[in-house]
Parts: structure tokens; sequence; C-alpha cells
């Protein structure tokens, strides 16, 4: 087995309920070491949605992320990142004409590890990830959420094709499956049952130009929401920009 360099978009996140959704991201990596095993990761990204009732992905504006993460390629084939990041979440009635909810917006601080083991051979490389995150919710004044915190375990396989020879174009698809449990506040404080939640598909098409130091994004995802009787899905189209180490290497 050879091990080479793996692949990564700035994954939209769950949106919520509707039909389809629209994710854009602008990020910075940045080479912390002269081996590239070290890594910053600095991005913002932008997110809106459909109702359950139209098909229009930019509709309304669904979520605002700001993330960084380092991570540090430690072994041949073991990785190792840390992060935190904030999101403003804009919530909705569940029922048309689906007005701004009260409260209208959801605030999230997160911080997450994920250990990811890497292998490949030729063209092929493929990355196993077990993330853990920790969620700290609320209002839009900072009280505490009605949701106030929750801890979630998310479970992902991903298979990156080089198309070629350069290192330049790349099919990267993926599969995730979620886990959590939450502490609500209101109408009671209690802890809701470790549970299965979500899973997230993603197929993308990956452009990294040999001219400038940028890589470009193009994807396809699918978000499947609760299992059995109560599943719903949602449709996302997806675009993320890389800045690859403005600073040097």
């Amino acid at each position: 087995m050879v091990v080479v360099t793996s692949y990564a978009q700035f994954s939209p996140p769950g949106l919520g309920k509707g039909k389809n959704a629209s994710w854009f991201a602008f990020g910075i990596k940045q080479a912390l070491d002269t081996v590239n095993k070290k890594e910053s990761t600095t991005y913002i990204g932008i997110g809106r949605k459909s109702t359950q009732d139209d098909t229009d992905p930019f509709n309304k504006m669904a979520i605002l992320v700001l993330n960084q993460e380092f991570s540090n390629r430690y072994a041949k084939n073991w990785q190792y990142s840390y992060a935190f990041s904030y999101r403003r979440q804009n919530e909705y009635e569940s029922t048309a004409p689906y007005d701004v909810a009260d409260p209208a917006i959801k605030q999230e601080f997160r911080i997450y590890g994920r250990y990811t083991y890497l292998t490949g051979t030729g063209n092929l490389k493929w990355k196993n990830t077990f993330r853990q995150e920790y969620r700290k919710f609320f209002n839009p004044n900072f009280t505490k959420s009605d949701e106030d915190y929750q801890f979630r375990t998310r479970l992902k396989t991903q298979l990156n094709v080089d198309l070629g020879t350069q290192n330049i174009h790349h099919i990267i698809g993926s599969a995730e499956a979620l886990f959590s449990t939450s502490k609500i506040y209101k109408p009671t404080s209690e802890w809701t049952k470790f549970d299965y939640k979500e899973s997230r598909f993603g197929l993308y098409y990956s452009l990294t130009p040999s001219e400038i130091p940028f890589t470009f994004d193009f994807g396809y995802g699918y978000n499947l929401i609760g299992k059995g009787s109560k599943t719903s899905g949602v449709n996302y189209i997806a675009i993320d920009v890389v800045w690859n180490n403005p600073f040097g290497k």
C-alpha cells in the first residue's frame, strides 16, 4: 500500500427539513511544517434552503458557519484533528407558510476531535473517520436554548479517485452516519436517548489547477433525516473554494 495525499471538502451542515438546499464555503488551508503533516484549515460557509413546499435551494437563509481546525498526520496511515466552530442557524415554523420561528436564531458553539485512518493504492485513496463533538446552544440573546447541549458521534467513510497523473482532477464519494444524545432544558430537564439521527451522502468533483494555489469543489449531497416512517430527505448543491498555502509552504 502506498498512502498519498487525501482530499476533503467543507461538507454542508445539516439545515433541517426542506426539499433542496445550497451551500457555499471559502477557506484557507495552510501547512504548518515543511513536510505537510501539520495543517491549519479555516473556512466560512453560508447555507440556504427551500421550504417543504417549494424547490428553490436559495429561498431562505439557513446557516452561517465559522470553523477553525488543526490536523496532524503523525503516522503513515493515521491523522488526528481538533477544531472549534461557531454556527448561527435560522429557525422556521414546521408548517406553511413556514414563517420565522420564535426564537428566530439558534446559536451554536462546537468543539470536536477527529481520528482518521488513511490508506490508498495507485489512484485510489480511502479514509475512515471517527468524530466526536460537543455542541452548546444559545438563543439569539445568548440565553439558554431549550436544547442546552449535545454530544454527537459521527462515523464517515470516504473514497477519493484521481482521474489522471497530474493530481488535478478527482472524484470524491462519502457516506456518514450520525448519532447523538442531548440535554434538554425545556419543557423538563432530561437527557434524550443516545440514538441514530441521520445520514449524509456526498459526491464531489474536485479541481486543483497547477497554475494557481486554489482547489475548487463542486458537489451533490443528500441528507437523510430520521428513520423508519419518520424519515425525510434534503438534496444539496455545494461549492467550495480553498486557498492553499497563501503564506508559503
